[in-house]
């Protein structure tokens, strides 16, 4: 997998640790300003532009949603390749020069000296297929345009472009990243709350992600707008939509790894419209036999088996239930002014379920976000298991899909002997038919 340059620790890694550290990057990584390459497109803004539907002085959620002094968290981005920076530069002065070349190297290293191949094989046709408009969106590795298609079935039909500048693709590990999440958002393709995926162009300047055009605005906005904290109700429809999706992806094989409440977007402006899930640009695919190493993602969402670079598909659960957690009762579960301090609180903290937000709360519901942020991913509920939930059980809207632990007894099932099978067919009906996993005290 793209950036996975070292092994899992052998060692219990959720035990507690009070020598690890996690150093904070010393700036905001703002993406640079540069001019549009595209027609009719607004000239960009010089600095980073949130979504034109979140108040510019509400980025995200502070702790129990109020201004503080203290600066935003960082774009979602390789976290491991701030924390390497950090630890080379002080390596660098202890040596008086370079390192020893061996273990995480650095990436941009890479290329030194040598062309990258940016050529994707995405056709080159953009300006006879749209007609481009106004940027509505920037994150940290590119920017939205709204667009207009000019010919086909889908005629005068309004979408958005993720434009993905090549200049930023300085690694093959960059390229690649982008490449996988086209190849992604094809195979992912149907879902009713997966932002649709339409088409991919490029030229010698940009990639050009065609899909759904979302006008309802981020779940982050909606959160604001109704003071940090949603109804138990409300809060069931958003956390049944997200969990459908994921166990959707979960299943094709792909982990998100980037969930949290600006990442889903609503298809218009009415209360009842869907949530679709976006950007796949940090999502990789994982076999269920499969442990990641590479750190990444948003600070605030981040799973500690994450930090521990040992994870696979139970660290989008955990984004989840941050997620469920802000719903809930209007305040972060992992909170602190820095990202080495919320990385700490991650990795040692545990939730608090005492403040007075918490007292209206249903039994049931605390249960549920407590199953969500387990430490301990082999005890945490899958996205599967959570939809069955007691607390979401009776909702009308629930779809359970096949867990993808059934799935790798099944992939086992079909490659056994007889015996073996008679054995797997036991197991498989004991895993479909088994009681949730029990919240850790």
């Amino acid at each position: 997998m793209g950036g996975c340059t070292s092994k899992p620790p052998k060692s219990n890694p959720y035990a507690p640790k009070n020598d690890r550290q996690f150093q904070a990057p010393d700036d905001q990584f703002q993406p640079p300003s540069a001019p549009s390459p595209l027609p009719n497109a607004s000239p960009f803004f010089p600095s980073h532009t949130p979504s034109p539907s979140r108040p510019v002085s509400t980025p995200t959620p502070m702790r129990i949603f109020k201004k503080m002094p203290f600066p935003p968290p960082s774009p979602a981005k390789h976290i491991r390749a701030v924390l390497r920076r950090r630890k080379d530069k002080k390596k660098v002065k202890a040596d008086g020069g370079g390192g020893d070349g061996g273990g995480e190297g650095n990436e941009e290293d890479e290329v030194e000296g040598a062309e990258l191949d940016k050529r994707f094989g995405f056709s080159k046709e953009l300006a006879n297929r749209l007609e481009v408009g106004e940027e509505v969106g920037r994150g940290h590795f590119g920017y939205t345009c709204s667009a207009k298609i000019r010919k086909g079935d889908r005629k005068g039909q309004q979408v958005a472009v993720k434009v993905i500048p090549k200049s930023k693709m300085t690694t093959s590990i960059a390229v690649e990243d982008v490449r996988r999440e086209v190849k992604i958002l094809k195979a992912l393709a149907g879902h009713s709350n997966l932002v649709q995926f339409y088409d991919a162009f490029e030229d010698s300047d940009n990639v050009y992600i065609v899909m759904e055009l979302c006008v309802g605005g981020e779940l982050l906005d909606r959160i604001l707008a109704r003071g940090g904290k949603y109804p138990e109700d409300d809060a069931k429809a958003v956390m049944v939509q997200i969990l459908n999706v994921v166990s959707f992806c979960h299943l094709q094989g792909v982990v998100h790894r980037d969930l949290k409440p600006e990442n889903f977007l609503y298809t218009s402006k009415e209360e009842t419209s869907e949530l679709k899930v976006i950007d796949f640009g940090l999502s990789d695919y994982v076999r269920p036999d499969e442990r990641l190493n590479d750190i990444v993602g948003s600070a605030y969402y981040v799973a500690p088996e994450v930090l521990h670079r040992s994870y696979s598909t139970e660290a989008d659960v955990w984004s989840i239930g941050v997620i469920a957690y802000i719903l809930l009762c209007g305040s972060r579960p992992f909170w602190a002014r820095t990202e080495s301090g919320i990385f700490r609180s991650v990795l040692k903290a545990d939730p608090n379920f005492d403040e007075a937000s918490w007292a209206s709360i249903s039994p049931e519901a605390k249960d549920f976000v407590k199953r969500l942020l387990n430490k301990d991913p082999r005890r945490r509920m899958t996205a599967t298991q959570a939809l069955s939930h007691p607390w979401l059980r009776n909702y009308n809207d629930v779809k359970l899909l096949l867990d993808i632990s059934v799935l790798k007894l099944m992939r086992a099932y079909v490659r056994s002997s007889s015996l073996r099978k008679a054995a797997l067919r036991v197991c498989i009906h004991m895993v479909l038919h088994m009681h949730l996993p029990s919240p850790s005290k």
